[in-house]
């Protein structure tokens, strides 16, 4: 179903590194515990939320273009970007190094995030509290995405329904949702003319079992 609100533009969200939610029959991620700790505080660390937003954007910097750009000392930039290279969210480009100038440009990424119920405290608390900052970005998105449409051929789209499934046909079809993503994503640096940068966001929730409480759900 798609849906319009009153059309305000609002800021553009942050270009954040592509990732998915857990997905059963997927290959489990190789970090181990606090390597996915210190990722989860990597990703909802303000600035490095910022910088993976300037490089997704930008497609390239160095640590004196983010100092003038998002208004902090070039020390500052510099370290974080060395902790973002540390985690391989970000690389650098040789061909244009040189010397103390390094520049750097984002990697691709994909995380599949493991049952919470298996993570230490450490863990769980660094998720948490990265979850609920993409809960504020998504929300945002949300609203942007009603208030930007313009019917069943402009730029914003809104989808929303329900269905039956089965557990197996769920994991399926999120696998089938990745396979169709990748085949309509262009790289960044094949882009075609006309193209722009969309925000996709996916969710899947089965309704409540037992007596219903209230919840809004459905369509």
């Amino acid at each position: 179903m798609t849906d319009g609100t009153p059309r305000t533009a609002g800021p553009p969200e942050p270009a954040e590194p592509a990732e998915k939610t857990a997905a059963p029959a997927e290959t489990p991620t190789e970090l181990t515990s606090l390597e996915r700790a210190a990722l989860y505080r990597s990703l909802g660390n303000p600035l490095r939320r910022r910088i993976l937003d300037y490089l997704g954007r930008h497609g390239e910097a160095n640590s004196t273009v983010l100092a003038r750009e998002l208004g902090e000392s070039s020390g500052t930039t510099s370290y974080h970007l060395r902790k973002l290279a540390e985690q391989k969210l970000i690389e650098e480009i040789p061909e244009k190094s040189r010397g103390r100038e390094r520049w750097w440009r984002g990697l691709p990424f994909s995380h599949t995030t493991p049952d919470p119920a298996a993570m230490t405290p450490e863990e769980y608390v660094a998720a948490e509290h990265l979850a609920l900052l993409k809960i504020e970005v998504d929300t945002r998105l949300f609203r942007r995405a009603h208030q930007e449409y313009r019917g069943p051929q402009g730029w914003a789209q809104v989808q929303r329904t329900g269905t039956w499934m089965t557990q197996t046909d769920l994991h399926e079809f999120v696998r089938a949702y990745q396979e169709l993503l990748d085949r309509y994503s262009h790289p960044d640096d094949a882009v075609p003319e006309g193209a722009r940068r969309v925000n996709l966001r996916f969710y899947a929730a089965p309704d409540p079992v037992g007596e219903w409480e209230g919840e809004p759900t459905g369509p």
